[in-house]
């Protein structure tokens, strides 16, 4: 994810931003007044781990109902698979 941060916010916030470039890959435009300065970014892949898709997803918003029934009726309404021509 690419964010835009303020010189200033940048220098009280340096420590998250590295943390958060090296574990998540993100990526910051540093601006002032306005103008892009300089882009920080990982320069090795970023590597997850179970753990980590964990952490994500217990910090993601819990999704509300209208979206859990949307889910479940699409599910219930999946048409039936033809049946394989092969043999198991």
């Amino acid at each position: 994810m690419e964010s835009h941060i303020s010189a200033a916010d940048a220098v009280q916030t340096f420590e998250d931003m590295i943390e958060r470039v090296r574990s998540r890959g993100d990526v910051f435009v540093v601006e002032r007044e306005g103008e892009p300065i300089c882009r920080i970014e990982p320069i090795a892949p970023v590597r997850s781990t179970v753990r980590d898709l964990v952490r994500s997803l217990q910090g993601a918003p819990r999704p509300d109902d209208g979206y859990l029934d949307a889910v479940e009726e699409i599910a219930q309404n999946q048409p039936m698979l033809p049946e394989t021509p092969w043999e198991r």
